[in-house]
């Protein structure tokens, strides 16, 4: 790449964030984002390019976890650099050709944008020059009900998502939104969960006594809490 080359600097949301405002085309009609989604968690994703071997995989995985998505109140937007007609076509040919894993005739009903402007993969920063000036990268938006990002993974284009990780991420913002707690490293409804350390001496000593807690140092306690109560709590009835 040529060091000379210089490139539009466009400064990316972060955590905490409102996500940026835009209004699309979409295979599933036109959406006024996040408007449209207000009081459900949504995953905004971008993949490189339609016809392509790891977009493919990534798309029909997500469409055959759609429904477990939905049940964490979780809806999915897709977008690429291609057009409207590009898109119903690469979608048509992933339902009528493509097996994989054991995967086939599979049906995309989320919405993909239309976005060869790229105006709103500048507005998230999906554009990432030194990978590619013309493609996205594989970018991964958690927003919350009220409209805020709460988490961003972004990966290169060669390497495909973990969908697992992308759903564990969804359970564990829930969680800790509803218990108020924090999860540790590789969490699963039914682990232990972290509870914050005191912010005193005499905290500290109180955490250390509480027989509801298992605190190894006055900075680090952990607590049970139950995989149904859990999932009473962040998933649909």
């Amino acid at each position: 790449m040529d060091q000379n080359v210089e490139h539009e600097v466009v400064s990316m949301p972060r955590i905490g964030d409102a996500a940026p405002e835009f209004k699309a085309v979409t295979t599933q009609g036109n959406i006024n984002f996040p408007a449209d989604y207000k009081g459900s968690w949504v995953i905004l994703f971008s993949h490189p390019a339609d016809f392509t071997p790891v977009c493919t995989s990534e798309f029909m995985t997500f469409a055959t976890m759609e429904d477990q998505f939905a049940n964490a109140n979780c809806k999915l937007v897709g977008l690429s650099i291609d057009g409207l007609y590009s898109h119903i076509a690469w979608l048509r040919t992933i339902k009528e050709k493509i097996e994989y894993k054991g995967m086939k005739d599979v049906e995309v009903n989320f919405p993909l944008i239309e976005d060869i402007t790229m105006n709103v993969a500048k507005k998230y920063g999906m554009i990432q020059p030194n990978e590619d000036t013309t493609k996205a990268v594989r970018a991964v938006f958690f927003i919350d009900p009220k409209g805020i990002i709460r988490a961003i993974i972004y990966y290169p284009l060669s390497l495909g998502r973990n969908f697992d990780e992308l759903y564990r991420v969804v359970l564990a913002l829930k969680t800790a939104d509803e218990f108020g707690v924090a999860t540790p490293a590789d969490w699963r409804p039914g682990d232990d969960v972290i509870i914050g350390p005191a912010g005193s001496c005499s905290g500290a000593k109180d955490r250390m006594e509480d027989s509801e807690l298992d605190c190894k140092d006055w900075f680090f306690c952990t607590k049970k809490l139950d995989k149904n109560k859990v999932l009473d709590k962040i998933l649909k009835k």
